[in-house]
């Protein structure tokens, strides 16, 4: 390692040498500096999921009584609500996590299948005079059965809006 002294009296002053990886004096970009550093990548997937699940059982329960209440006329953009409210959750606590939207839309399809079975439960509850819980629990394949036979081909443009609703809220809401 090289030792600089100053230079001796009379003699001019070398100008310093910018530190490697500086840059030269004058090479700023123009006024404002440097563009301010890519934001890290923040929010809690983990935690995005579990918020998603429930928000999932809130939304697919409210579904469910809103199809029983209008006899099973499904509405399509409640199935893009569906997926939104998901996706809205997942997408503000996941942060940019890329993982967070796809799960949205999962949810969101589970969360519109959901619904249907859950409005099949009330129906049948009411029906056979047996509480919702046993209806849901003890008849599950029944209503299962009964819920995949009332489909129609429009239900696959419906399950496609659930997962798009999750999926595109989820992503435009990452923070």
């Amino acid at each position: 390692m090289s030792q600089s002294y100053p230079p001796p009296p009379g003699q001019p002053q070398q100008p310093q040498q910018p530190q490697y990886g500086a840059p030269a004096p004058g090479a700023f970009p123009a006024p404002g500096g440097y563009p301010p550093p890519a934001p890290a990548a923040t929010g809690n997937a983990g935690l995005a999921i579990v918020a998603g699940i429930v928000v999932m059982l809130i939304v697919a329960a409210i579904y469910g009584a809103i199809l029983k209440a209008t006899d099973g006329a499904t509405i399509g953009y409640a199935a893009l609500a569906l997926g939104a409210a998901i996706g809205a959750v997942m997408g503000k606590i996941g942060g940019r996590n890329p993982a967070v939207p796809v799960i949205a839309a999962v949810l969101g399809l589970l969360c519109y299948y959901l619904g249907g079975i859950l409005a099949f439960a009330f129906a049948l509850g009411d029906i056979a005079n047996v509480s919702f819980f046993e209806a849901f629990f003890q008849h599950f394949d029944l209503l299962n059965e009964g819920w995949t036979k009332s489909l129609e081909a429009i239900d696959a443009l419906f399950f496609i809006l659930a997962a798009a609703g999750g999926f595109s809220t989820a992503r435009k809401l990452a923070g």
